[in-house]
């Protein structure tokens, strides 16, 4: 009989795609880091801006304006109505109504929209100005948390005796009113420049961190300046609660500092998301070592 040999596995032929094909070059990773100015945490009077402005709306009441001195009278009736008693508005003698801003001939009728409470006036104003000690007292760590926790405890120790009325009415009987047009007026114009401080003004400085490269530009018109990330130091200063969280969502000021001939020393204030991105930048440096090491080892 003739013995049968075993064929020998055929080896496979490497197809001419795989012999040419190379790996596609990895595009180096970069890292964006922005600071804001401090018109960034001024998002809480547009926004309110616009919310009390449509409640204003919906509130259905509007405003006249009349001289000094003029007295209400409930219950009469007026010629030339239905008969119903009516509580009417009576001008001093020998004064008239002015008429609404933009009416026409003939149309003297009230149409300044303005709400029944003065709420809305209050808490627009108060938010005004705690933006406005916001950005220009900077209370770091455990100072923020007591200034925050005195704030709400004199509020509250106010609130609990009712002192809130003795002491508007000390201020002259306080009562502050806005229409619907004063909301908007400045809800819109500080909107358009919160959009382009934000997203245009803000971004002509900059921080771009590679694995081997720094690329800075500290001021607007200022050249963009590239270092080696070797030496790169950042470290996130302590919070302010008020500022960083209350107001800005999560930012924080960053301290740069670069090593080498140029050993630039600078901040960043009211970087978005710092914690995220000092992660990203701190893995994209240790893998830098890391690479750098392998061939040695």
């Amino acid at each position: 009989m003739t013995p049968i040999v075993p064929a020998s596995p055929a080896t496979p032929r490497p197809s001419s795609e795989a012999a040419n094909s190379t790996p596609a070059p990895v595009p180096d990773l970069e890292i964006r880091v922005y600071g804001h100015s401090n018109l960034f945490y001024w998002w809480p009077v547009w926004a309110l801006g616009f919310l009390f402005a449509f409640l204003t709306y919906l509130d259905g009441h509007v405003m006249a304006v009349v001289p000094a001195g003029t007295q209400i009278e409930s219950g009469q009736v007026v010629a030339g109505f239905d008969g119903v008693p009516r509580d009417v508005l009576v001008a001093p003698a020998g004064q008239a109504v002015p008429p609404p801003p933009g009416a026409y001939p003939g149309e003297p009728v009230p149409r300044l929209r303005v709400a029944n409470n003065n709420n809305y006036g209050v808490v627009f104003v108060g938010s005004i100005l705690l933006v406005i000690m916001v950005t220009n007292f900077l209370f770091r760590g455990l100072a923020s948390v007591i200034a925050i926790a005195a704030i709400a405890i004199v509020g509250l120790i106010v609130a609990l005796f009712g002192w809130w009325d003795p002491v508007l009415a000390w201020l002259g009987g306080l009562d502050v009113r806005m229409n619907a047009g004063g909301y908007l007026t400045i809800a819109i114009p500080l909107f358009a420049m919160w959009l382009f401080s934000t997203f245009i003004y803000d971004h002509y400085t900059y921080l771009i961190v590679s694995r081997g490269q720094v690329r800075i530009r500290r001021e607007i018109g200022g050249g963009e300046l590239a270092v080696d990330a070797g030496g790169l130091m950042l470290t996130k200063e302590r919070d302010d609660l008020f500022r960083h969280w209350l107001l800005g969502l999560g930012t924080g000021d960053l301290h740069v500092k670069t090593g080498g001939p140029s050993n630039l020393d600078f901040e960043l204030y009211n970087v978005l998301f710092i914690g995220t991105k000092l992660a990203k930048i701190q893995d994209m440096l240790r893998e830098k070592e890391v690479s750098e090491q392998a061939p040695g080892q």
